[in-house]
């Protein structure tokens, strides 16, 4: 990933908030060497390892698991907020416009969890990873005996350690003059993800 100094982010504590606070993730493959690309929620167990583990499933008719081989290199990308930036915002002129945003590439080695009682407690694990912020959470519980299972055999669960990790937050570093104008704006427009931006830039002081 290009990566221009200002704009680098190595503290992996911050690439890790990123990765569970958009568990969405893109994995990418090659096979016979065409590019493959699954989207997919996938959970951090930053334990494993110096830089953690992803694990999650997808479908077994998806024909991208068999090269999760424990060889093959993945590339996983987390995508955090983004916005256009206007140059109308900026103070200095001439600008031109220009995109905010965060993102996180994990790589790794991604290998298939054989092992049915496994993959049964990272289903179960994935469901209440994400039912939990909820008022009242669904449990599996709440299904006949055996459902899960049966579903079970219709994904393949996989993990990948991470092996090396990238971060780059492009929050206007380069542009301390109009840091604040761009706050602003993007506050402003109502949106989710303007807004997002912003409180990154916020959070984000010049130099850290």
């Amino acid at each position: 990933m290009y990566t221009p100094t200002h704009f680098r982010e190595d503290r992996l504590d911050v690439l890790h908030a990123l990765m569970r606070a958009e568990p969405f993730a893109t994995v990418v493959t090659a096979r016979d060497g065409v590019p493959e690309a699954t989207h997919l929620p996938l959970l951090l167990d930053a334990s494993r390892g110096p830089y953690g583990a992803l694990r999650g499933h997808m479908a077994r008719a998806n024909p991208q698991w068999r090269a999760f081989d424990g060889e093959r290199q993945a590339l996983v990308i987390f995508q955090g907020p983004h916005a256009y930036i206007s140059p109308s915002w900026y103070a200095t002129s001439p600008s031109a416009p220009t995109w905010n945003y965060l993102v996180a590439h994990a790589y790794g080695r991604p290998r298939v969890i054989e092992d049915a009682e496994e993959v049964l407690r990272l289903l179960t694990q994935t469901v209440a990873t994400f039912e939990t912020p909820f008022e009242r959470p669904w449990s599996a519980d709440s299904l006949p005996e055996g459902y899960i299972a049966g579903l079970a055999k219709g994904v393949v669960a996989f993990e990948m350690v991470i092996e090396r990790i990238e971060g780059k937050a492009k929050l206007s570093q380069n542009r301390p003059a109009d840091r604040e104008g761009v706050i602003a704006a993007l506050e402003s427009g109502g949106t989710a993800m303007g807004t997002g931006v912003a409180g990154e830039m916020r959070n984000r002081p010049l130099g850290a």
